[in-house]
């Protein structure tokens, strides 16, 4: 049977919903059932059955699904570990002892962010809270080290070769990999699209150039000349969370942290991918390509982990931070803590089954190749990815909503399908830094103890700013077909477009040398 049209139903109910509800789970659920009542003649109560026996059960219930939701469960183990041992504390006292500036603080701020790559929420209660009373007392605003945290958390965790959203972004690709029938590694395919990432790189860029000009503008040049010149680092009557988050992260004695608590489980994490590629991929019976190539990515990267996570427990309990019970119940906790993966990841496979029995891709495709030009497509997920993203404060539903649609479009348009895949993961972060629900946005406010309306308000300019000059990026990308010519001209118009907000919107010469 053919939907046509109607076949787009599933998924514009659930962008709709996630919209109004600010909740993807719902949303998903609820293309979920539309579609599998459409399948069913019409029959809600048949579609309700359908939705769980036909769709939701069986993407839980093949290898691929289960090893995806074991490696979440293990990233989750490992984040519990690397805080109960407070590794990433003592490095962020390593690296205050050599802070003598505001703009060293404010450069270590964005080192630290940068080496906390595996996990947005861990990287934003992390940096924040360390990094607060260094940057407090160089008289760097609360609005500055909110940009910061926030500006480097989420790119981090799509620019780093593993992370908690690595293994969300490699489930969407894996799925949609085997509904399209195509051969490959999704892992490698997740990796060749961190140079296309253009909103991720642009936004740790405009970080970097502000850091080094100290050329603030819009309400942040504001904020930053009250905390110099009055050393008064929130505004009057800012309203900062109480952050009981971050009061959770202090769970180290100084005297019992180490940088080897997070360096060495974060080596081994990295450090044992290689070899697992090589070997699940017969080398050297396969030589180094074609091994590369046939690696089982996704058990390659949960072994890597579950040995990160043994060696962590285990330097945890010689050091006698928690003994063996308590280091269940952190395995425990860990697993817990990727309820809500859990739950997404499930229904954005049960919606991307839906949508393939009913046609979605194939009329999108249809549809894109009589009326979209192949150059406008990137530019165009990116757009919706920023407004799905924006509108629900979710990264993680927005990639599952779209990936599903934009493989497939890419294939039938003779994109390739990391430029397709990076539009949507660049959409989603920038519209999740523009956005005041974001949980990465209110986890930067809280980790900083900045009143979290300032730190929407400072941010916002600086989202744009790196958002405008990623549309460009995208669509040049788009136009001649190469990555470089298109991050290249997205890096130059966004320091061009700072400069002339510097002057048009900065303070005034004098004002700013105080």
């Amino acid at each position: 049977m053919s939907f046509g049209a109607f076949s787009l139903l599933p998924p514009v109910l659930a962008i709709l919903l996630a919209l109004v509800t600010r909740n993807v789970i719902p949303a998903l659920f609820c293309g979920v059932w539309l579609g599998a009542t459409m399948l069913a003649g019409g029959n809600p109560a048949a579609g309700l059955y359908d939705s769980f026996g036909d769709f939701i059960i069986p993407s839980v219930g093949d290898e691929w699904s289960v090893t995806v939701l074991i490696y979440c469960g293990l990233f989750g183990v490992l984040i519990g570990v690397l805080q109960r041992t407070g590794g990433a504390q003592a490095i962020a006292r390593a690296i205050s002892a050599r802070v003598a500036s505001r703009r060293g603080a404010q450069g270590a701020t964005l080192g630290l962010g940068v080496l906390i790559f595996f996990e947005d929420y861990f990287n934003a209660l992390t940096v924040g809270s360390v990094m607060r009373p260094i940057t407090d007392r160089m008289r760097v605003s609360r609005e500055k080290l909110a940009y910061i945290v926030d500006s480097t958390s989420a790119p981090m965790c799509l620019l780093g070769p593993v992370s908690t959203w690595v293994v969300f972004v490699m489930g969407l690709i894996g799925t949609q990999l085997a509904t399209l029938g195509l051969e490959g590694s999704e892992y490698l395919i997740y990796l060749s699209s961190i140079p296309l990432n253009f909103y991720a790189w642009l936004a740790l860029g405009l970080i970097v150039f502000l850091v080094v000009t100290q050329g603030d503008y819009g309400p942040m040049a504001r904020a930053e000349q009250r905390a110099r010149t009055t050393g008064e680092v929130m505004a009057e009557g800012a309203n900062p969370p109480s952050g009981h988050e971050v009061e959770e992260m202090v769970s180290v004695p100084e005297h019992q942290s180490r940088k080897r608590n997070m360096l060495v489980p974060i080596g081994v994490l990295v450090g044992m991918i290689p070899p697992l590629f090589l070997w699940t991929g017969n080398f050297p019976e396969n030589d180094l390509v074609t091994a590369v190539g046939e690696a089982d990515g996704g058990q390659s990267i949960l072994i890597a982990t579950f040995v990160a996570v043994a060696v962590g427990l285990v330097m945890g309990m010689a050091q006698k931070l928690f003994d063996f019970r308590e280091a269940m119940e952190i395995v425990v906790d860990g697993i817990k803590s990727m309820t809500l993966v859990y739950i997404i990841l499930t229904l954005a496979w049960s919606i991307g089954s839906v949508t393939t029995e009913l046609g979605t891709a194939d009329y999108l495709v249809t549809l894109a190749e009589a009326s979209i030009a192949p150059s406008l497509v990137p530019v165009l997920l990116f757009l919706i990815g920023a407004l799905v993203a924006f509108t629900t404060g979710t990264s993680y539903g927005t990639f599952a909503i779209l990936i599903p649609i934009a493989m497939p479009v890419a294939m039938a348009m003779d994109l390739p399908l990391a430029l397709a895949i990076a539009a949507v993961l660049s959409g989603g972060i920038f519209g999740d830094h523009c956005s005041p629900i974001s949980d990465t946005t209110i986890l930067s406010s809280a980790g900083s103890s900045c009143d979290h309306i300032d730190h929407v308000r400072t941010q916002l300019p600086y989202a744009v700013t790196a958002g405008l000059a990623g549309i460009l990026a995208f669509f040049v990308a788009g136009l001649t077909g190469s990555a470089l010519i298109g991050g290249a001209t997205g890096a130059v118009a966004m320091v061009a477009t700072a400069l002339v907000l510097r002057r048009c919107w900065g303070l005034p010469a004098e004002r700013a040398a105080a």
